[in-house]
């Protein structure tokens, strides 16, 4: 195999599926990112996976016909990419000969190494779609980032490890919990030719996020046992999560009757602030509830740190104090959109309902269990 190619070019193509490289592996082979031709001869096509998601990449390169040839061949990923991350933006020459010799050449010299035999790298799953979903980029990603969040690292509980995706004829709705948040969202533009439930694993969720294109169409197929996001020249599959995800719905309150309508920038950037003098541990902050005030609190006595902010909000309950962790609560207000969020609580030992304020049916819902405080415990 040889070719030439733009050193940034390639560069790009590999850092998008070096996301599937694992670090450390047991067949080393799995440490290389495979390299052959695309069927038409265009392009390179780059191929790299950890038996649980795979990424093809495609990069148009000029390819040479002289020579002895490999003609699919696996290259060291780390060493690689670290050369031509060293390297300026330079024409390169690759190639590789039948004993997997691979021979790096530029205008500052040349860099050789040794890859694998290409026939010996396993096969990439076929993603057989009993149901295709084309959305626009922008959308599946947006889907993802306000979701990815929540998703539990738990591995006790798998079914949570992943994002939850409801497909209908009507639209979608996407889920995400580790049973101290959790995140609901409908998206009616993003609809399945047929009824579909699956949960991607947040690895294969995020590797989606970071190579899509908003402007660029993105068709989900989904099978009994794996699940494809194609891209224009990439795509990633992964193999599904074979559990049954909780019954979310179950464990939405519906007789939280106590309304608390705040600027959304104003509070996340008091919890924010205030958190950072909240214990290490804990993350505990207080919010004291007045009709009109909201008192952001949080104390660190092991560094006897604390510190206190006063918000301007709309309760129309009697006074109330509930903890949260601040972490997760700057997660969930940084994932809402509106000027105005609205808290749904009911007492402060139960979950709160965070919407945004001024919309009949949102699209977004999102939970948030609260922290016990010694002044109720």
């Amino acid at each position: 195999m040889k070719f030439s190619v733009s050193s940034s070019d390639l560069l790009d193509a590999l850092n998008t599926v070096k996301g599937a490289v694992p670090s450390k592996s047991t067949l080393p082979i799995l440490e290389s990112i495979l390299f052959e031709k695309s069927e038409d001869g265009s392009a390179l096509v780059l191929s790299a996976t950890d038996l649980e998601i795979s990424i093809v990449q495609q990069v148009p390169v000029q390819f040479a016909t002289n020579g002895t040839e490999a003609n699919r061949i696996a290259v060291p990923a780390k060493r690689l990419i670290d050369t031509l991350r060293a390297l300026p933006d330079l024409p390169v020459s690759f190639a590789a000969n039948s004993d997997f010799e691979i021979r790096l050449e530029t205008d500052q010299g040349h860099y050789k190494m040794v890859g694998h035999d290409g026939e010996d790298f396993p096969d990439l799953p076929e993603v057989d779609a009993a149901h295709e979903i084309a959305a626009e980029g922008a959308l599946v990603r947006d889907a993802i980032n306000k979701t990815s969040f929540a998703v539990s690292k738990d591995a006790l509980r798998p079914a949570m490890m992943g994002i939850y995706f409801q497909m209908n004829t009507d639209g979608s709705r996407i889920v995400a919990t580790d049973g101290h948040r959790l995140v609901k969202l409908d998206r009616p533009a993003l609809q399945s030719d047929a009824e579909v439930s699956f949960i991607v694993p947040e690895k294969a969720t995020k590797l989606v996020s970071r190579t899509l294109d908003d402007d660029a169409l993105c068709t989900i197929g989904v099978s009994d046992g794996h699940v494809s996001f194609t891209l224009d020249t990439a795509r990633v599959i992964a193999r599904l999560i074979d559990e049954t995800y909780p019954n979310y719905e179950a464990v939405i309150p519906d007789e939280n009757d106590r309304k608390l309508i705040v600027n959304r920038e104003t509070l996340l950037n008091a919890v924010k602030r205030v958190g950072l003098y909240s214990s290490s541990m804990t993350n505990q902050i207080r919010l004291a509830l007045t009709e009109s005030e909201m008192t952001v609190s949080a104390e660190d006595i092991e560094r006897s740190s604390e510190a206190k902010e006063v918000v301007r909000c709309e309760y129309d309950s009697e006074a109330m104090e509930i903890g949260f962790n601040s972490e997760y609560l700057t997660e969930v207000l940084g994932n809402v959109t509106a000027e105005e969020v609205l808290f749904r609580l009911s007492s402060p030992n139960r979950a709160g309902i965070v919407v945004p304020h001024d919309t009949e049916d949102p699209d977004i819902l999102m939970l948030i269990m609260p922290v016990m405080l010694n002044t109720y415990a």
